[in-house]
């Protein structure tokens, strides 16, 4: 068990006491432990950043810890350029892949609370200073391998110059979505770093790996490219594929990508949790390395050092997971917003919504993505889904995809999957299927802005080859990746992109520069968006493949219900792979005690709390009963993207949630460092800012008003017997 702040540094003191002791009573001799690099752990560099400018160009003096050495005001600003687009140097892409990873899952525009709610010039008390935030400090990168060769987690180890060796804290910051390691730079890293904490940052085993098929090059460790055989040990991931072989497959499917976290074939998720400890176990090695003495050589054990395990969406998930599978005691305290709660069951527990039972929930990844690939773009045709805002992202009604919708919900109709004589009908069964598959009324009118960015059809082509740690060369359900052109044909992708990609990709298929490719769309492969599926011969955005994408994890023929066999397509195998490997990714509700506060938005269309944050709070309640020190925040007119804010339609309806995750995280750390109370479970209802979609009003504090010690009756979130309760 381990003890608070104060009680650790007595333990330090008194363990470093009676280690003389011993000595001297032994006369001499050294029975000191040693500090020992991670098992698997290799360090690649040690660079320290002094947030100074020292004389012109992008060198390691010119940048920090948090910004890259641009400040509040770089980040928010136009993307820092390159001396040579083509070839950018290591420094610059640390520097752009900081600017791209800040902006990417946070509001960076002024109205939305930048610069005065948050940011790198706002204070831990909340003071908004004229500073641009620059933090100086080491940054200590490394690689975390399992004897293959093949994994390659990256580890950064940020030190600022602030930390207390004396009130020593770690904040561990998984990487969101399928980013790279500085994929928490804006939360985890930015809060950790303002309090003078070491943080521990990892893509725990996703990252920009993009791995070029047709000339065997690699993004290696430091985001440069090269030959795989030129990379050496610094590559950071190619296919497992011989030569041969990728010729005979670049002779069918030219121009094809391979990306880590899909084609990896190690299922990486599985792996998020022990990823995160030993990112935590490398940031104690690290911090020993530089303040330990010949008297006391590991200064800095779990047993005196505060540790919090904090970020959000995939990172979330790798929190929670982590705090899990923590036998050693290394994690004090976890926060997680928006996590991607895979669920082992939706058995033992239930979810209430203003004292009515909720039927959908506690579902995996794979599966509400899946399904809701198969229906999202139907039911965005609904009326109660329509968007009344002209948003950037109302793709389906701005350019001219109304047809590839309409003709899914015919194509859906045909099958037997909806009911309904018209579009109307057919586009509002699909509505009803998706709330009843755990999405609610709140999540309407964002499954058109969802589907159109390619939320599903990306995840559903991504996570399925994940899980069944298929190879490259299967082209799971006939469905590949590549850069594609403007009517979606697959092309060589453009040395530019594939150079800035560590800087500009987000480790998915989202178009910078990979795209889903549906291969067997008629007339020739053709990018999800534009795909002609075979068995219906128009384009529905590629049914037949997001058919195939479902079948795969569910075993069985969507539109029949018969059973996969070794003929079909998906096989019966590729199947039982598929759900072996969601089996190794669930959770098991068991967070060993630790205190642990998990924030969501009730507007979350991607990840749903049904199938998330309220199906984990009631089951982790379930298992660990009196022991839990789990709470629950839900925010209301949150949705998943902070990044989304500025847009059109998003600025006047939606609140950020990262002012939220910044108050967990407050609370989180009072609570382990002085013992104050965690906040109760709740709902925190906020106000929207109006206004005229595109130039709402700037956002103050009451717009997102502070989750409370004790909230009122109307807004506490508790039990039924089981059964989470949360107040409508």
């Amino acid at each position: 068990m381990k003890v608070n702040l104060q009680d650790k540094r007595a333990l330090k003191v008194a363990t470093t006491a009676l280690a003389g002791a011993v000595l001297a009573a032994c006369g001499g001799g050294s029975s000191l432990p040693t500090n020992e690099l991670p098992k698997g752990v290799s360090q690649v560099s040690a660079t320290v950043y002094p947030a100074t400018t020292v004389g012109k160009g992008d060198t390691a003096a010119t940048q920090d810890l948090l910004t890259g050495g641009i400040g509040k005001t770089g980040l928010g600003g136009a993307t820092p350029a390159y001396v040579d687009p083509a070839n950018p140097t290591a420094a610059e892409l640390r520097r752009n892949a900081l600017y791209s990873n800040y902006r990417g899952i946070l509001d960076y525009s002024a109205n939305g609370g930048y610069g005065t709610l948050y940011g790198p010039n706002v204070t831990t008390a909340g003071v908004v200073t004229a500073s641009e935030g620059l933090i100086p400090g080491r940054e200590h990168v490394a690689v975390l391998d399992d004897g293959s060769g093949r994994k390659r987690t990256v580890i950064a180890v940020q030190v600022p110059d602030s930390f207390n060796q004396a009130s020593p804290c770690v904040v561990l910051g998984a990487s969101s979505g399928s980013r790279g390691v500085y994929g928490a730079i804006g939360t985890a890293g930015e809060w950790g770093l303002k309090h003078g904490c070491a943080v521990a940052l990892t893509d725990a085993g996703k990252g920009v790996g993009i791995y070029n098929m047709m000339d065997d090059t690699v993004n290696k460790i430091d985001g440069t490219r090269a030959t795989r055989s030129a990379a050496g040990a610094l590559n950071f991931f190619a296919a497992n594929i011989s030569d041969a072989a990728r010729a005979a497959y670049n002779a069918v499917f030219p121009n094809r990508l391979a990306l880590k976290q899909v084609h990896s074939q190690l299922n990486p998720e599985k792996d998020w949790g022990n990823d995160t400890l030993a990112a935590g176990r490398y940031a104690l090695f690290v911090l020993n390395d530089r303040y330990g003495t010949a008297a006391n050589p590991v200064p800095f054990t779990a047993d005196n050092t505060l540790v919090i395990a904090g970020s959000a969406s995939n990172g979330g998930a790798a929190s929670l997971r982590a705090a899990e599978q923590d036998g050693a005691g290394l994690i004090d305290g976890v926060v997680a917003s928006e996590p991607v709660a895979e669920m082992p069951t939706a058995s033992g527990y239930g979810i209430q919504v203003g004292g009515a039972a909720v039927t959908g929930y506690g579902k995996t990844l794979a599966d509400y993505t899946t399904y809701g690939n198969l229906y999202q773009p139907c039911a965005a045709l609904a009326a109660g889904a329509a968007m009344a805002e002209v948003s950037i992202f109302n793709y389906i009604a701005l350019t001219g995809l109304t047809a590839r919708a309409t003709a899914r919900c015919d194509s859906l109709a045909a099958k037997g999957l909806v009911t309904g004589a018209d579009t109307a009908a057919r586009s509002l069964d699909a509505l009803n299927k998706l709330r009843a598959y755990g999405w609610t009324p709140e999540h309407d009118q964002m499954h058109n802005a969802h589907y159109a960015l390619g939320n599903g059809p990306i995840l559903s082509a991504m996570y399925p080859v994940s899980y069944g740690r298929f190879p490259v060369e299967a082209n799971v359900c006939n469905t590949s990746f590549a850069a594609v052109s403007a009517t979606g044909d697959p092309v060589a992708v453009a040395p530019a992109a594939l150079a800035q990609s560590f800087a500009t990709a987000n480790g998915t298929a989202n178009g910078t520069p990979a795209t889903v490719v549906y291969n067997d769309s008629v007339g020739g492969a053709k990018a999800w968006q534009f795909a002609v599926s075979p068995s219906t011969g128009v384009a529905d955005f590629g049914l037949d493949n997001a058919l195939c994408q479902r079948a795969l994890v569910t075993g069985t023929d969507p539109a029949t219900g018969a059973a996969l066999t070794a003929s079909t397509v998906p096989t019966k195998a590729q199947s039982d792979a598929v759900r072996a490997g969601i089996a190794e990714v669930v959770l098991n509700g068991n967070l060993r005690g630790k205190p642990t506060l998990i924030v969501s938005g009730r507007s979350d269309a991607l990840v749903p709390v049904n199938n998330n944050a309220r199906a984990y709070a009631a089951y982790n309640k379930v298992v660990e009963g009196a022991a839990s020190k789990l709470r629950y925040i839900e925010v209301t007119n949150g949705q998943h993207f902070d990044t989304f804010l500025p847009l059109s339609g998003f600025d006047t309806r939606f609140v950020p949630l990262h002012p939220y995750f910044n108050q967990a995280m407050d609370a989180m750390y009072a609570h382990l460092k002085s013992g104050a109370a965690l906040p109760a479970s709740q709902v925190v209802r906020t106000t929207p800012r109006g206004g005229v979609p595109g130039a709402a009003p700037a956002i103050t504090a009451s717009n997102v008003p502070p989750f409370v010690a004790a909230p009122t009756v109307g807004n506490q979130i508790g039990f039924a017997g089981t059964s989470l309760s949360v107040p409508n």
